[in-house]
């Protein structure tokens, strides 16, 4: 239940307990057809560990092209950014997460984890993993 606090004009309310954050990100692609799929799990959002991703990635499956759909996140698009030469970046239109067939595994993994509670970052990660 949330509740109103009442306190001076600027005054910050003291609590007793405060919410401790961790998080992690999962990169992905999935090739939809076949199922066969890249993961890998990375620290931050953003364009270095993304790089890092990609020359993972190419670096796995070296001896094939591959063609991946992204949406139009920034680190997706930064200037810095060098895309392995057998991979292509294809970009979907803007809102239309739909189209990108990993959206489905996300809105699936977050429904199924959606409620449930962990006691540290890695019972999420085992969780995830399975």
């Amino acid at each position: 239940m949330e509740r109103r606090l009442l306190t001076g004009f600027g005054v910050k309310p003291i609590g007793i307990g405060q919410w401790k954050r961790e998080n992690y990100y999962v990169y992905g692609v999935v090739e939809p057809t076949t199922g066969c799929r890249f993961f890998y799990e990375f620290s931050h959002l953003d364009t270095t560990c993304f790089q890092a991703f990609l020359d993972l990635f190419s670096q796995t499956y070296a001896q094939d092209f591959h063609i991946l759909q992204l949406d139009n996140g920034s680190f997706h698009k930064a200037i810095d950014l060098i895309v392995p030469d057998n991979i292509i970046l294809l970009f979907q239109p803007s809102h239309c997460p739909e189209l990108n067939p990993i959206e489905r595994l996300w809105q699936y993994i977050k429904s199924f984890l959606g409620w449930q509670l962990f006691d540290n970052l890695d019972e999420l990660r085992d969780k995830v993993r399975h």
